[in-house]
């Protein structure tokens, strides 16, 4: 048992140990469409600026300022909208048809926002949370605007 082999069994196990965190990798929800003014994702304590085309992902917050404006668009083709001054996070997020697993849970921290519906409302109604700091609404296939005020 000589070097090579002592390589090669090295080697096996760094693949066995790292595999799962590969597989564990997050997929993003969605992406940013449109952006123009000042926004901002504030993702796992990083500030990262908006940009179209910018990944999207469960528990990002996206900010804007007051010339702030987003759009997004997510894996089953829901769209959100995000006026100035808004704050909105995306609290989960799983498009898995297939598996029979959808949930999307938006909330609303602050500001103007306009809802469209994907698919995830059509095959999974009770699946689909909006939540505001009053409320929270649900959502049987439609568009809605909503206004939050903030505190």
């Amino acid at each position: 048992m000589g070097r090579p082999f002592r390589l090669w069994a090295t080697t096996c196990v760094c693949v066995i140990v790292a595999a799962p965190a590969f597989g564990q990798q997050q997929v993003a929800a969605g992406h940013v469409k449109v952006a123009s003014g000042e926004a901002v994702i504030i993702r796992a304590g990083e500030t990262v600026p908006v940009k179209t085309g910018i990944a999207v992902y469960q528990a990002d917050l996206l900010r804007t300022g007051k010339d702030g404006r987003v759009g997004l668009i997510f894996r089953d083709d829901t769209q959100v909208s995000i006026g100035p001054q808004s704050e909105v996070r995306l609290d989960s997020f799983m498009y898995e048809p297939a598996e029979g697993q959808l949930s999307l849970a938006l909330n609303f921290i602050r500001g103007i926002a306009v809802y469209v519906s994907g698919r995830i409302a059509k095959l999974a109604p009770d699946a689909v949370r909006l939540e505001t700091p009053a409320s929270i609404i649900g959502v049987r296939g439609t568009t809605l605007a909503l206004q939050v005020a903030a505190k």
